[in-house]
Order: C-alpha cells, then sequence, then structure tokens
C-alpha cells in the first residue's frame, strides 16, 4: 500500500478535525491531475458554470478515504482526488467544504448548501428516494477490526458474531447491516448482536484500540489503513456484500449529474482513475462503469 507523503500515523488513523465551519472552503491535495475535455464542459448546468466551482462536501476523518494531512487543514484521499479529477476533466474548479459530521451531509445536500458530497455514501434504495447518486466505488468487502491479543478466529460471516458486541459509525449503513445480523441471530435461535454506535470511524477505532468495545465493523478499505498504522489492531473479520457502489450523491434531481457521470466514465476509460485508486492501495473496489440513479440498482 502506498502511503501520502507527510502523514503522522496519528493524522493516518484518527483523524478527526473540527475547526473549519460548513460554508468555508478547505484546500485539498490531489495525487494526480488530468486534462480538460472541452466537450464534456459543455455539459455542466449554465449555473455552475457561471459561478465558476462546484461545492462538494465530505466528511474528513476516515483515511484513505478523505482526511486532514498534518498540517491539519488540508484535505487528501480517494474522494478528494477522484472528485478534483472531475472538476479538472470539465474545466471546472471543486470546492470543498468540510460537513462537520456524517449526518450533515443529506441535509446539507437537500437544502443545496453542497452540489454534490462525496464521503463513502453507499447508494441505498432508501436514500434514493431524497437524493441522487453516481456510483464509482466497489463497496462490496467490508471489514471488523479487533485488538490482536483479542486472539479473534478470522470469520467471513455476520453471524459469527451472534452474541458479541460490534461497533459502527453513526448514519451508516453499517449499523442497519449489524442491526439486521442481530435480528437474524435470534430468529435462529443465538443471542443477538449487540451493537455500539460511535460518532464516526475514528472514535470507533479508539474504542476497540482502548479495549471499550471487542470489534468494529466498517469499509474495507479504510480499516485495512487502519490496521497498517495501528500495531495493536488486526483484521479478523472480513464480509461479502452486494451492496450497490460508493457515488458520488447529488440533490435530487440535480442538473449536475450528467456532467460528473460523463467525467467519471472518461476518468474511467483512460485509466486516469485506476491510477487515483492504485495510488490508495485500494484498486480492487475499481468499477468498469460509473452508473446512475436507478441503473445502480439493476
Amino acid at each position: 500500500m502506498k502511503f501520502a507523503k507527510g502523514m503522522t500515523i496519528l493524522a493516518l488513523a484518527l483523524s478527526a478535525h473540527t475547526a473549519f465551519a460548513a460554508d468555508e472552503s478547505v484546500p485539498t491535495d490531489s495525487s494526480i491531475h488530468v486534462q480538460a475535455d472541452p466537450a464534456l464542459k459543455s455539459l455542466l448546468p449554465a449555473d455552475v458554470v457561471k459561478r465558476g466551482y462546484i461545492v462538494a462536501g465530505t466528511n474528513p476523518n476516515t483515511p484513505p478515504t478523505t482526511f486532514y494531512k498534518e498540517d491539519n487543514k488540508t484535505l487528501a484521499g480517494r474522494e478528494i482526488d477522484i472528485m478534483n479529477a472531475v472538476g479538472e476533466r470539465l474545466g471546472i474548479q471543486v470546492q470543498w467544504r468540510d460537513t462537520g459530521g456524517f449526518d450533515n451531509i443529506i441535509p446539507g445536500l437537500k437544502t443545496g448548501r453542497y452540489d454534490v458530497a462525496l464521503s463513502n455514501i453507499n447508494a441505498t434504495p432508501a436514500r434514493a428516494k431524497i437524493i441522487d447518486f453516481v456510483g464509482y466505488y466497489d463497496a462490496s468487502r467490508l471489514g471488523i477490526i479487533a485488538r490482536k491479543d483479542a486472539n479473534i478466529a478470522p470469520f467471513k460471516e455476520l453471524a459469527d458474531v451472534c452474541g458479541k458486541e460490534v461497533g459502527a459509525g453513526s448514519g451508516t449503513t453499517q449499523v442497519t447491516r449489524l442491526e439486521d445480523a442481530s435480528k437474524a441471530c435470534e430468529a435462529a435461535g443465538k443471542k443477538p448482536i449487540k451493537v455500539s454506535v460511535f460518532p464516526d470511524r475514528p472514535a470507533g477505532v479508539q474504542a476497540v484500540v482502548s479495549g471499550r468495545v471487542p470489534m468494529f465493523l466498517g469499509p474495507y478499505e479504510g480499516l485495512l489503513w487502519q490496521v497498517k498504522v495501528i500495531k495493536p489492531l488486526t483484521m479478523s473479520g472480513e464480509i461479502t456484500v452486494h451492496d450497490a457502489p460508493v457515488s458520488v450523491a447529488f440533490p435530487k434531481d440535480s442538473a449536475l449529474e450528467p456532467a460528473v457521470q460523463a467525467a467519471l466514465n472518461s476518468l474511467i476509460k483512460d485509466g486516469s482513475y485506476n491510477k487515483i485508486l492504485d495510488n490508495w492501495g485500494i484498486g480492487f473496489g475499481a468499477v468498469k462503469e460509473a452508473k446512475r440513479n436507478q441503473e445502480i440498482f439493476q
């Protein structure tokens, strides 16, 4: 895995930041840059072209997805690289906002505070009723971390954690998945899963490190990063699911969607997309096409 330069282990593992207000633009650092395609710029809505930039929201505390670098003010990560490359391909600037929490993302989209949002957001039928999506990353692999000294035997199914305590991040699909698995445990005559909900992934990871909870469930690529930099941790569970992809999220019926989808597919076609994922050591999640809204679920 290739780590970004200039990062401390603490910043990589448990980055959390609250200094920026949601409406302030946050600087970013991209690992690659791409050329603009004038034909694609013609797809941009007139109001966005007149404004001169796209407003993107993110919850930056989960490397390698989105996080603050060692200077504690510059954003980096997979989703920064992806959306900045989309902007460059479209010939328009992307301005980033720290949403101050994952739970603020959908309300921010609905009120028009953000044109797009990228924060490991799974497209789901329930969310699709209130926001729109363009998928760009395969989220079919989840991980469960634990302390190495807990000596938990590696497992592949959530049925293996019946009767145990597992943490997950507030507002994520992992909470729902654990709750559903807990019901299945009880239906099978087993003890339920105790689901502990944390404000975000860093809080949950720290709870495992400190021994407050034995395990934490989250996106595989993010937890793989954590176990690389936090030596007491190990990947105990590797769960294969059949979720729709992680997506760029939009307000419902956003006129910006065709442009972003076209730019993503252009980046996939010329190999820039794969270079971004490989830079973060997560090329296993590459998709062959960026699909939009109901196409995602077919």
